[in-house]
């Protein structure tokens, strides 16, 4: 099972007509979220962008098609009224699509003679300023086809290509080349530039490939993390390392798991990382989800430092504790989800309750209810909520911390 990932970096919400998936129902994304459809493999469809009830741009999928490749288009033969990208996730080399076509389009039409604008007055829709707003199908149009072959030939599928008995343009059959495997798509829409960000950060569905378990041990040696499921269940626990880091600052990662460690209900194990480690561990690979973040050897002290942060959601309870003899702990072990509000909870892909994010990210914004229930329930002095100051450090010496999950 793969997903296919639509986020609208756009200021508004924007509604998408499906096909292929999700029953054939169209589907409507929030401005800044993103929205995940399971996509079986073997499977085709289209994600067709609406622009006041008109078919425009759209991404054309087959999932695990000829050699087991996913093959993906940008096409712009219904039309266009925004902007689109489709690639496979973590694969910029597969995106397909003119991330600024209305610009582009825009800046072609005022640079347009007369006469053609003319014979172009039926298709071209403009707003009160002269601005072009959206373009009906281009198929049907060939002086249209001419004007956005002038900006996005081998960009999009600008014609209908070879079908049937014609050979089509060379431009538009190359777009409907194979990609890297059978991978998540990451279809990416908004009224200015729809580049994706980079790194693109899905960490709301299943890691793309199999992370190998790590070998674990019960005793541990040198440096790492203790790792203890405390729960009622057999749970697998993926570490990640940072992107980058900086003075305060880091650069999350969310999509390459560092290693992975999978315990049964009350089991431990000591997990070797690097010296070099800086990151986190979590359940799963879903978010919203409790983070335990550390590092291994800190710069300036060369000791292994951590805390719990629920900034990215919180799927229970977990404490990080030094293991040197001085005794530093914190974090908390109650279970804070069975009594939560309804609005501060969400429900991860796996249909598990957690509790959403504090910050933000980009499937949604700051969730004011976690915040205020995990104010009064948990506190700053425990686990970071909304970033800033106020949650004590735990150092560790040896560069060996105990990590449990509750």
């Amino acid at each position: 099972m793969h997903y296919i990932n639509i986020h609208n970096k756009s200021g508004h919400d924007q509604e998408f007509e499906v096909h292929g998936w999700n029953g054939n129902k169209n589907i409507t994304v929030k401005s800044g979220a993103t929205a995940v459809l399971h996509a079986e493999d073997k499977s085709s469809g289209a994600i067709i962008a609406l622009h006041g009830g008109h078919e425009g741009e759209q991404a054309e999928i087959t999932k695990d098609g000829f050699g087991g490749n996913d093959f993906i288009d940008l096409s712009n033969i219904v039309g266009a009224g925004g902007n689109l990208t489709v690639q496979q996730v973590g694969e910029p080399g597969t995106r397909k699509g003119d991330p600024r076509f209305m610009q582009h389009l825009n800046e072609a039409w005022h640079k347009a003679d007369a006469k053609l604008k003319e014979s172009l007055k039926s298709c071209v829709h403009l707003d009160k300023s002269g601005k072009v707003v959206r373009i009906d199908a281009i198929k049907d149009h060939p002086d249209l086809d001419k004007l956005v072959r002038t900006f996005a030939d081998g960009k999009t599928y600008i014609g209908v290509g070879a079908w049937g008995g014609s050979p089509g343009d060379k431009s538009d059959n190359d777009q409907s080349s194979a990609g890297h495997g059978d991978r998540d798509i990451l279809v990416t829409y908004n009224d200015g530039d729809a580049t994706p960000d980079n790194p693109p950060h899905l960490a709301h569905r299943p890691v793309e490939k199999i992370v190998p378990q790590t070998h674990t041990s019960d005793a541990h040696s040198g440096p790492g993390i203790i790792l203890s499921n405390k729960s009622a269940k057999e749970e697998q626990y993926f570490f990640y390392d940072n992107y980058w880091n900086g003075n305060g600052t880091a650069g999350a990662n969310f999509d390459h798991p560092f290693k992975s460690v999978k315990l049964g209900t009350h089991a431990t194990a000591f997990v070797s990382l690097p010296e070099s480690f800086k990151g986190r561990v979590q359940r799963g690979t879903h978010l919203p989800a409790t983070w335990a973040e550390f590092q291994i050897s800190a710069s300036n002290d060369h000791a292994a430092h951590g805390d719990i942060s629920l900034e990215q959601g919180c799927d229970g309870a977990a404490t990080i504790s030094a293991t040197d003899g001085s005794k530093r702990s914190n974090g908390f072990t109650h279970d804070i989800l069975k009594d939560a509000p309804a609005a501060a909870k969400v429900k991860k892909p796996d249909g598990s309750e957690a509790l959403a994010t504090t910050m933000g990210n980009w499937m949604s914004g700051p969730n004011k209810a976690a915040i205020e229930y995990e104010r009064k329930v948990v506190g700053q002095d425990k686990a970071y909520i909304t970033g800033g100051t106020g949650v004590p450090d735990v150092a560790s010496r040896n560069k060996c911390l105990a990590v449990d999950f509750y």
